[in-house]
Order: C-alpha cells, then structure tokens, then sequence
C-alpha cells in the first residue's frame, strides 16, 4: 500500500514545472560562490576546500532550504487545491503512509539535488582551473548533506500540511535558512533543523572535523524527523482538512 501511495505522489512530478527549480536553483549559488572565489583568490588560497566553503555559503543558507520548501510546497498543492483533501482523507490508506508518501519522494528530490550539487562544484572547480584532485571528502560531505536535507523536507511537508498557501512555507524555508547563520554562531546548530545540512556537508570547515560528530548529527536528524513525523500525522488525524 505505501508503494502504491509513493508512485501516486511520484506521478505528481512528470512534466512538472518544480524540475526547473532543481536544475536552475543550484546553478545560482554555483556561480555566485565561484565569482566570490575568484575574486577573493589571494585570501581564500586553499583551492578546492575554499571553493566549497563559498558554494555552502550561498547553497546551505540561502538557496537549498527554499528550494526544498518549493518541493514540498509543491507536493501538497494538489491537496489543498479543490477540496481534494475530501478525496485523500476518504481514500482507503493509513493516514502515516500520506505523510511518509511526500517525505520519501521529497527526500528522492534532495538527493538528487545534492548529486547536482556535487556535480556543479567539479565542473565550477574545473573552468577555474583549480590545482590537484577534487576533494576524495566530496562524496561525504554530499551524503551528510542529504540526510540535513531530508530533516528540512520532514520540516516542510509538516508547514505545507498546514498551511494551504504555496509561498508561505518556501519563506518560512528561506527564514530558517537564513535564521542557520545566527543558530550556528550560538553553538546550537545541532539543535535546530535548517542547520543541519550545513553542519554535514561542512560549510564552514571542509578541511576539518564536523562541527558535531557523525553520531550527533544523525541523532538529532532522526528525532526531528519523528518529531515532525508524528506532529504532521496528528494533524491529519485531528484536523478537519476534509472541510478544506
């Protein structure tokens, strides 16, 4: 039943206008973090590892938690569109598998974006003629991130679940991940949710240890995807969405 439920949720994708924003949002902050590289090039001199602190910046904070609100945003538009929640809430399916349907497809959305991600950073890396290999760290820093990632996608479904305006959670996304920066220079960046994908794929220290350790920052992302988890099944199980 859950199977059936993802491919429903997955049909939504086909031909969709949401597959502009995984292709070109990523491409923005590619090209914002290299200028800022190329134009600090005597000050930011660890080649690769500099390249990437000035791709996180604008990825982690500015681009990424919107772009993943415009997801999940998108995967609850058809919902709150035509009181169509009378249709889903009367369909024979447990309402979790409603819920965990849009996190696992948004969460597919986040890992492909972060192997876009990945890929813009080498060819960026590549046009500015960066000495030596690409970093053999590249492939952790993107896994951690997308675990982040998923932990907004949990955030987000909940807001979008609740909220039946589309822009309304991609600002609340775009706050959060601007709110990161001020969360993080408090040291509680492992206890708020739009920081989390920075802290993996180590924003602000590519060459160094993680700001938490691995166990730490896996922990915290599996209690807010419960947390959010159950919140967003306690809505629909109370709430009349129905009636919306």
């Amino acid at each position: 039943m859950l199977l059936k439920t993802i491919r429903a949720e997955q049909m939504k994708l086909k031909r969709s206008p949401v597959w502009l924003a995984f292709f070109f949002l990523p491409i923005l902050p590619a090209i914002m973090g290299t200028f800022n590289y190329v134009q600090n090039i005597n000050i930011l001199d660890n080649y690769w590892y500099s390249l990437w602190t000035q791709h996180t910046l604008f990825t982690c904070y500015f681009f990424l938690p919107p772009t993943i609100g415009v997801y999940c945003s998108y995967l609850c538009r058809l919902e709150h569109t035509n009181h169509n929640w009378n249709s889903v809430m009367t369909l024979p399916v447990p309402i979790p598998y409603i819920y965990l349907s849009k996190l696992f497809t948004a969460s597919v959305m986040v890992i492909a974006t972060q192997v876009w991600v990945g890929i813009l950073f080498i060819i960026c890396g590549k046009l500015s003629n960066l000495p030596g290999p690409v970093p053999p760290e590249l492939f952790e820093w993107l896994a951690y991130g997308m675990v982040g990632g998923i932990v907004i996608c949990g955030v987000q479904l909940c807001l979008s679940l609740m909220i039946r305006s589309f822009a309304v959670p991609v600002g609340i996304a775009m706050i959060g991940g601007i709110g990161g920066v001020a969360a993080l220079s408090k040291g509680a960046g492992a206890f708020y949710p739009y920081t989390l994908m920075s802290i993996g794929m180590r924003a602000n220290s590519p060459g160094g240890p993680m700001i938490c350790t691995p166990g730490q920052l896996l922990l915290s992302s599996a209690v807010f995807l419960v947390a959010f988890t159950g919140i967003a099944v306690l809505w629909l199980r109370n709430k009349d969405v129905m009636a919306s």
